[in-house]
């Protein structure tokens, strides 16, 4: 598993977020997602992706004298693992969570930029709900929705990619 600090990187993050589900990508087609991020700089977080295992290289191509990657991200590697997570100060939270929701602003505002966006017809939500859980049952409901998400992460004829984003806060104020 990878540190926080490499995974949760705003660069890096839209990097993953922008392969998860996507199959494979060249570093021109990552560009081509994310015009906002300069060629020097998309390389090298890329490079540093690859080097610590979480993308892999699944093609090579020549191309003009040089040699064009396609990557792939391994989904088992791209998690911030408990024990990193349990190191983790407050602070390390309270950033790696801005720039969760940074990364989660600048897809929606990318999406939203299309010409041919229809938020209302392709299904957008953003919703928040509440549960009661015991632990065990927390621990079952992530195990679940984690299961629901990876049942679903192959693309297919007919299926269109949705990008699923998770919080989850407990609300300990307003206990029984």
């Amino acid at each position: 598993m990878a540190t926080a600090d490499l995974l949760l990187h705003p660069v890096r993050l839209r990097i993953l977020q922008t392969l998860l589900g996507s199959g494979e990508l060249t570093t021109a087609q990552l560009r081509d997602r994310l015009p906002d991020v300069a060629p020097a700089t998309m390389y090298r977080h890329v490079a540093a992706l690859t080097q610590a295992g979480i993308l892999d290289v699944v093609r090579e191509t020549p191309v003009r004298g040089t040699v064009e990657r396609s990557y792939r991200v391994r989904q088992d590697q791209a998690l911030v693992d408990d024990d990193a997570r349990t190191t983790m100060t407050k602070d390390d939270h309270r950033q790696a969570f801005t720039v969760f929701t940074g990364a989660l602003m600048a897809d929606f505002d990318r999406y939203l930029s299309r010409d041919d966006a229809e938020p209302a017809r392709e299904g957008v939500l953003y919703r928040q709900g509440a549960v009661w859980v015991t632990e065990e049952e927390f621990a079952e409901l992530v195990d679940e929705l984690e299961a629901a998400v990876e049942r679903r992460t192959t693309p297919g004829d007919g299926r269109t990619r949705h990008v699923i984003s998770l919080v989850l806060v407990p609300d300990k104020a307003t206990e029984g």
